[in-house]
Formats: C-alpha cells, sequence, structure tokens
C-alpha cells in the first residue's frame, strides 16, 4: 500500500551522504570542493552529519583529516559510538566507488536537503493559511520570504580564478555581451550620466523634490530610457498615482501630446498617428507597474523578489519613499523617523542582495522655500532618519520658476534680460555620491508634457 504524502519519508541519498564523507576521509583535499556546498545540517542521517562536522573542526584547526583523526574528534565531542564506532568509517571508506565524484555526491546531498527544506516550509505556510490572520498581505510576504531563503541557500559564492571569468568573458554570445552593458543604468539625460557614470548596481538612490516639481516624471524618464534605450527590465512601485495615470504620462511624453489632450481624446489626425507610434515602442519595453496605494516594506521587498526571480530586474523605482510603511500597514512606530530609517535600511538591503539599483523618491520639507537660494540640502529630506547615510546617491531636483514669477525674477535681476528668465529650467543637484563627485546639471522641463529632456534636445516649441 503507498504511503500518503505526509506519511513518506522526505526526500534523502544514504549512500551519496556516505560517498561524500568517505570521500573527504580518503582524499582530505575533496574538502576544499564541498565545503562550499554542504553544511552539516544538510545531512539526513544525522551520525553523517556529525563526521562531515568533525572533517570541518578538524580543517577549521589545519589538522590531519583521516579515520584515526576523525574517529578521535568524535570521540571527543562524545559521538563516536552513536556515530557507529571506528567500523562505520571504515565501512564507508570500504564502499566507496571513488573519491573523484566528492563535489557531484555533494550536490546530490544538497538537493535533497533544499527538497526537505521546501517541504518544511510549505508546513509552516500551511500553518499561517490555517490561522487565517486578518492581513493576508504579511502571510504572502513571509511565505514568500521563506521560498527565498530557501533559494538563496542553494547558491553559494566561492573564489574564481582569473581564467575562469576571463574564458566566461570570451565565451558570452552576443546576448550576453548586451547584458553587460547594464553594470550601470543610464538616466539617460547625459550630463547627469556623465556626473555619476551611470547608476549603479546595488545602489540606493533617494531623488528629492518638493511637491509638483516633477520627481515622478524624472523617475518615469528614467524607466522609460532604461527600458527603451538599454532594453532593461525595469519596476515601478507607484503609492501615489495609479499605473493607468503613469502609462497615460509616459505615452503624452513619448508622442510628444498634451496629456490632457489624451484622457479627453481630444488629438488631432496627426497626433494619433504619433500616439500609435510612441505606443507601439512603449509597448515594446520591459516596465512593470505595481500601485498598491499602502505598502508595507516587507511587502514590496517580497513582490520584488518575485519578479526578479521571474523577469530578471535591472531597476526598481519607489514613488515615494514617505508613503511606505515600515512593519505593517496597521501597526505603525512610535517614532516616523524609527520608522523611515528601517525603510532605507531594507531598501538598501534588497538593491544589495538582488544586485540592482533601486531609486526612490522623497519629499523635501518646506524649509527650502524659505531659504535664498532655494538650493536643497540634505538635511530638508522629511523623516530623514538614516535615509542619507543608508543612499549611495542623493540628488535632488529643483525649479525657480516654482517660485518667481518672471516680474519678481526682473525685479531681483535688474541687469538680466528678460529672456534670461529660467523658465523650464530644472537643476538637478547631486548632494551626495559615495562612489564619485557632487554637482549640478541643469535639465529642461517641458510642462505641458510633464517630460525632463537634456538640453541639446531643445527644440523651438513652447515649454
Amino acid at each position: 500500500m503507498a504511503l500518503a504524502p505526509f506519511e513518506k519519508l522526505p526526500p534523502h541519498d544514504i549512500e551519496a551522504e556516505e560517498a561524500v564523507v568517505a570521500s573527504i576521509l580518503v582524499d582530505p583535499e575533496a574538502i576544499y570542493h564541498v565545503a562550499p556546498i554542504l553544511k552539516p545540517s544538510d545531512f539526513f542521517r544525522e551520525k553523517n552529519g556529525w563526521v562531515y562536522e568533525a572533517c570541518l573542526s578538524l580543517w577549521s584547526r589545519d589538522e590531519a583529516i583521516n579515520q584515526i583523526t576523525v574517529a578521535h574528534e568524535l570521540a571527543r565531542q562524545e559521538r563516536l559510538e552513536q556515530a557507529g564506532g571506528q567500523s562505520y568509517l571504515a565501512d564507508i571508506i570500504r564502499t566507496l566507488p571513488t573519491s573523484l565524484g566528492a563535489e557531484f555526491y555533494a550536490g546530490l546531498v544538497k538537493r535533497d536537503s533544499t527538497y526537505r527544506g521546501l517541504i518544511h516550509a510549505s508546513t509552516a505556510i500551511m500553518g499561517m493559511a490555517y490561522e487565517a490572520p486578518a492581513d493576508v498581505d504579511t502571510v504572502f510576504g513571509r511565505a514568500e520570504e521563506l521560498l527565498h531563503r530557501l533559494r538563496g541557500g542553494e547558491n553559494f559564492r566561492d573564489f574564481v580564478h582569473i581564467s575562469q571569468l576571463l574564458q566566461a568573458y570570451l565565451d558570452q554570445d552576443a546576448d550576453e555581451l548586451e547584458r553587460r552593458d547594464l553594470a550601470a543604468i543610464r538616466s539617460g539625460y547625459s550630463d547627469l550620466d556623465t556626473l555619476l557614470g551611470g547608476i549603479k548596481r546595488s545602489d540606493l538612490v533617494i531623488v528629492g523634490a518638493r511637491p509638483s516639481v516633477g520627481k515622478s516624471s524624472f523617475a518615469l524618464g528614467i524607466a522609460r530610457n532604461a527600458a527603451v534605450v538599454q532594453k532593461a527590465n525595469v519596476v515601478f512601485f507607484s503609492l501615489e498615482m495609479s499605473s493607468e495615470q503613469l502609462a497615460v504620462r509616459l505615452l503624452s511624453a513619448e508622442s510628444g501630446v498634451d496629456s490632457t489632450r489624451l484622457r479627453l481624446g481630444q488629438q488631432t489626425e496627426l497626433e494619433e498617428r504619433r500616439v500609435i507610434r510612441a505606443t507601439g515602442v512603449l509597448s515594446e519595453a520591459n516596465i512593470w507597474f505595481d500601485d498598491t496605494p499602502v505598502l508595507t516594506a516587507a511587502e514590496l521587498r517580497a513582490k520584488a523578489r518575485r519578479i526578479h526571480g521571474e523577469k530578471g530586474v535591472d531597476l526598481i523605482i519607489i514613488d515615494y519613499l514617505q508613503l511606505m510603511a515600515g512593519e505593517g500597514a496597521n501597526q505603525r512606530q512610535e517614532n516616523r523617523v524609527q520608522e523611515i530609517s528601517h525603510i532605507s535600511r531594507t531598501l538598501k538591503g534588497l538593491a544589495r542582495e538582488l544586485d540592482v539599483p533601486i531609486i526612490a523618491l522623497a519629499q523635501l520639507s518646506r524649509a527650502i522655500e524659505n531659504r535664498h537660494p532655494r538650493t536643497p540640502m540634505l538635511s530638508d529630506l522629511r523623516d530623514s532618519g538614516s535615509i542619507e547615510q543608508d543612499a549611495d546617491v542623493v540628488m535632488f531636483l529643483s525649479r525657480e520658476d516654482m517660485y518667481v514669477t518672471i516680474e519678481q525674477w526682473l525685479q531681483q535681476n535688474p541687469q538680466m534680460p528678460a529672456e534670461a528668465y529660467p523658465k523650464g529650467v530644472a537643476q538637478v543637484h547631486v548632494a551626495k555620491h559615495r562612489n564619485g563627485p557632487t554637482g549640478m546639471v541643469e535639465l529642461r522641463f517641458r510642462e505641458r508634457l510633464a517630460k525632463f529632456e537634456d538640453w541639446v534636445l531643445r527644440a523651438n516649441e513652447d515649454l
């Protein structure tokens, strides 16, 4: 009679386990190939895990590894008799076919350990589901975190000789060579890319601005440029605007047709052709939107991990940081600064974990509006906490024409002609750059399209 699924023994391979430890006993050099793959807890039969742990202990002390020394180490740990004594060590050595396959045997043991981990994880997930908590998103987040940790345990990092790296480089096909170009994401704004050297993988980039300056449009421009020009996979988390609104903004910027006219369907025949052409361009771009309005740091991390595993993400954008919750939507921390600090640390950890750049938009305080000149500073970050510390790059957007009319500007600058009024001039202040210079670059802001552009692309048309 077949056993029910939960009555079966979990996946295991005793012969492979014995082959691993026997290989090390016969050829101590084998441990250099096995140690990066296996932990003692990966063994199903406990005594095999004990023997392996004894081998690791000897290795860490730079002592010889053989049948006798391992037996002494097991005796020192008061495990020799439980492990089967000297006779057990002699038996597994005698039945070992060859020590040349130690790494292969280790792979089999690791595979079964992973399957057992999946069983434990599914049991834990089932238990959470039976509890039926009110917040289902928290359960999804915890479940995905369990699975992600398990998946991460399959991979290990070890030393790689330069010859292997160079050979891998030479063996890359054209598609792989094209993907190498994504080591840094280009914003698409030439002066800014020159200053930053592109947006590096694992970097946390903070883009701060006062409301209505255009930080969402700036981020959409980077998303569009990365996805269309570099063929990058971009994920855009929008906690403020709906996905539909963002899509219309992108379409307006790409087609050059006012977004209001697009929403009302008032475009001309010529504009309609431009819209169709722009739709074709954007439809080919790999941009995914998530417009969940209340998103915790844990939920965002779980979602990012999932889509990264499915699609391979190159850039994550969050609009905007202060709308996120740190520890569950209904359990806010007493200190908002501590909560924002937790969020920024989580985002930095996620950037390193997934090896992708994360751009997080942030709101600036009103202090900038009462200062002359109105150059943003790091202290203007609202609920800043550790944002400045965690971020690799902090940049601010400002537009003088938001605060000063042309009449006021001429009064303040009587020696300047009216044509010099900074209409549509946006400044990007790079206030922190962990791995490079800081500075300021200027962009053109086309207000009717909510679009930022390089000044070199300026045409004779109204802003």
